[in-house]
């Protein structure tokens, strides 16, 4: 991931409400969420999510789909894992062992890890 991508996702990411979106997105998994359904469980006016769901497609963090009415919103997992590695990148000189959440990841899970990757 090149610095202004990095950039771009962080900033549409730095707002409460848009956070919040993006993560509900995550935990739905790959098949998404109704625009709708986002709404209703964010207590969030339409009008309002389009604008918050544009940001997050412009930063490549989301893609949408429609079917039949609905459009579908679903995190893009290829884009937060690659946001991810640029963070992480230059951690602790090399040695990822050495990282202060090194022991919380250790104990997480391979299923964790493979549902942010997947």
């Amino acid at each position: 991931m090149e610095k202004s991508n990095a950039v771009a996702a962080l900033a549409s990411l730095a707002q409460d409400n848009r956070l919040d979106v993006y993560r509900l997105l995550v935990k739905a998994g790959p098949d998404g969420l109704p625009a709708g359904q986002v709404a209703e469980k964010l207590g969030l006016a339409p009008n309002t999510l389009t604008f918050h769901f544009d940001r997050l497609r412009a930063a490549g963090l989301v893609t949408v789909r429609r079917e039949g009415r609905s459009m579908i919103y679903a995190a893009q997992y290829d884009t937060m894992n690659a946001l991810l590695s640029y963070l992480t990148e230059n951690c602790c000189q090399g040695a990822p062992r050495r990282s202060p959440g090194a022991a919380v990841r250790s104990t997480a899970g391979v299923s964790q890890r493979k549902r942010v990757i997947a």
